[in-house]
């Protein structure tokens, strides 16, 4: 089990962490615009900063999901002091329960979430209870 998950937007690695120890690290995707932390709906960037995985979504549009707790108080007030909608809605999850492609999406392609190929999603469904820290680093 997981204590924390860690992702590291520019190696587009996600780590499943219990203390200090790395238990696995799967591959990701992110948003279209990864570079740089989310400062607005419909940015396409995926966050940067610490949240929690809140709630699974088994019936998602997805193959299965886990929201992340975005926005924080800080994206809020950053949103706020720029007069902009913060966005939210926004998972860890797998991928499109339409996709029919092959089983690794490649590249950034999500409006922001972070999304792993259905087999790495199973796993990290079953080792990431909710409330879980995720932390999310450029």
């Amino acid at each position: 089990m997981a204590d924390k998950v860690l992702v590291l937007k520019g190696e587009r690695k996600l780590l499943l962490m219990n203390g200090d120890e790395v238990l696995k690290t799967y591959s990701v995707s992110l948003g279209g615009s990864p570079v740089g932390p989310k400062i607005r709906e419909g940015d396409s960037k995926t966050p940067e900063g610490k949240y929690v995985l809140d709630r699974h979504n088994s019936h998602s549009q997805y193959h299965k999901s886990i929201h992340i707790s975005y926005p924080n108080a800080e994206d809020l007030a950053r949103a706020r002091k720029l007069g902009v909608p913060p966005g939210g809605d926004l998972f860890l999850h797998g991928e499109p329960n339409d996709y029919h492609g092959p089983s690794q999406q490649l590249g950034d392609w999500t409006d922001g979430c972070i999304a792993v190929t259905n087999a790495d999603m199973d796993e990290i469904w079953r080792a990431v209870p909710d409330g879980t820290p995720i932390e999310i680093k450029p």
